[in-house]
């Protein structure tokens, strides 16, 4: 992975918070379940993504570019899980067509027993009809914050020693896990954040399909967030399936590659730990 640019490096570090001040504020929208942490190496890496693509001379402020980029690599990662299928959307039409008619019929709103006898399925998968709708909300971001609020809500206070401390360990191990990625898990995150390729150039290069480029970088930002973790907050790596099979050799031996790596990166960590998977 090419080494990245002094001020690329600085603008990272010190636009982190809005990375957890983006995932903070999609959360709200989303179901419990959903994984923040995935939605913060997400963005982690779309914000390294604006750093190296930012061009000051288009007069656009960083922030409000960044915060673009970032937003746009957490709705990608959300969009990979396929929450939005065709088979929830068509289930949701037939679910208000079906209050609708029986609006029509009962003149009154029809309770959520008549609803599924009127559509041949039981009162429960009503509700999973439901919840997966619920979960397609996460793409819409049409009550998003303009830039210009985003913006101002964000605190301009100078960090202190300790936070700027933290900051350049997190950049240090999110460029030592990505560097220290299986080779072709590396491709993708390389040509889909650092050069904006599309998912169909990806798949032409690796020879997959798209939907396999997908699934790849999903395991890559799983992979990235577990390797930073496994030094910074040992607590938030989910332990093994199968202590000491093969899975578990290679992840672990990736944890001490991007510990080793990124300890000759700058200086090597120094007290406290900095924080990778966002609070819920």
């Amino acid at each position: 992975m090419t080494a990245m640019p002094t001020d690329s490096h600085e603008l990272v570090t010190s636009h982190m918070p809005l990375v957890g001040y983006i995932v903070r504020e999609i959360a709200v929208r989303l179901p419990r379940h959903v994984d923040l942490g995935d939605l913060h190496s997400a963005g982690l890496l779309g914000l390294v993504q604006a750093a190296t693509a930012f061009d000051e001379s288009r007069g656009v402020p960083f922030k409000r570019y960044a915060s673009t980029r970032i937003r746009g690599a957490i709705v990608d990662e959300l969009r990979s899980r396929s929450w939005s299928s065709r088979s929830v959307r068509q289930a949701g039409r037939q679910r208000d067509e079906a209050v609708e008619a029986l609006s029509a019929m009962l003149g009154r709103t029809p309770t959520p027993a008549e609803v599924a006898e009127h559509l041949g399925i039981t009162v429960a998968e009503l509700d999973g009809i439901q919840d997966d709708l619920h979960r397609t909300t996460v793409l819409s971001l049409d009550a998003a914050p303009s830039p210009e609020s985003l913006e101002a809500a964000l605190p301009h206070d100078e960090p202190t020693p300790e936070a700027e401390l933290l900051k350049n360990e997190q950049v240090r191990y999110l460029r030592a896990a990505v560097a220290e990625l299986p080779e072709r898990l590396r491709v993708v995150v390389d040509m889909y954040y650092l050069q904006g390729r599309p998912m169909a150039d990806i798949a032409e290069v690796l020879d997959v399909t798209e939907s396999r480029v997908s699934q790849m970088r999903a395991q890559a930002l799983e992979l990235v967030r577990d390797g930073m973790n496994a030094s910074l907050e040992p607590d938030q790596v989910a332990a093994s399936d199968r202590p000491g099979g093969c899975v578990d050799r290679r992840r672990t031996a990736y944890f001490a590659a991007v510990a080793q790596a990124a300890s000759l990166r700058q200086i090597p960590p120094q007290g406290g730990a900095a924080r990778v998977v966002a609070s819920a």
